[in-house]
């Protein structure tokens, strides 16, 4: 199952497994293994390439048919984490957590919104001045 939903996902976001390979941080022939059904991803790798696919790992091993989680239980702090490491950010700075931790669903993904603008305006900014 997993070497199928592997392969799936991959063409379904037009990327070759080179390209995923780079993403995920292993070496294509390994990614290669993985949807041939030769190799398993360890627990590390199967996280990033769930979390790239924002898919639940019972779901790239076959366990559900769900993608996500059809749990309610929303964790800002952790979705908040996860837009900080999609972004590459290397530091945040939480003053006062308690106010991260009521923020909405609604209220992450506009924040998710805004830092990814923020952060593609700092790399043309850097582009520009290296040029």
């Amino acid at each position: 199952m997993l070497k199928k939903r592997l392969a799936h996902l991959r063409k379904e976001k037009n990327l070759n497994q080179e390209e995923l390979a780079k993403i995920i941080g292993v070496a294509r022939t390994t990614y290669a293994m993985y949807e041939q059904g030769h190799r398993s991803p360890d627990y590390e790798t199967l996280n990033r390439i769930a979390d790239f696919y924002d898919v639940d790992a019972d779901f790239l091993l076959g366990r559900t048919d769900n993608p996500k989680s059809s749990s309610d239980d929303f964790d800002s702090l952790t979705e908040i984490k996860k837009i900080v490491d999609d972004l590459g950010v290397q530091d945040l700075f939480f003053n006062n957590i308690d106010d991260w931790k009521n923020l909405t669903p609604e209220d992450v993904e506009e924040l998710r919104q805004d830092m990814e603008y923020i952060m593609r305006k700092a790399r043309r900014r850097k582009e520009k001045e290296d040029k």
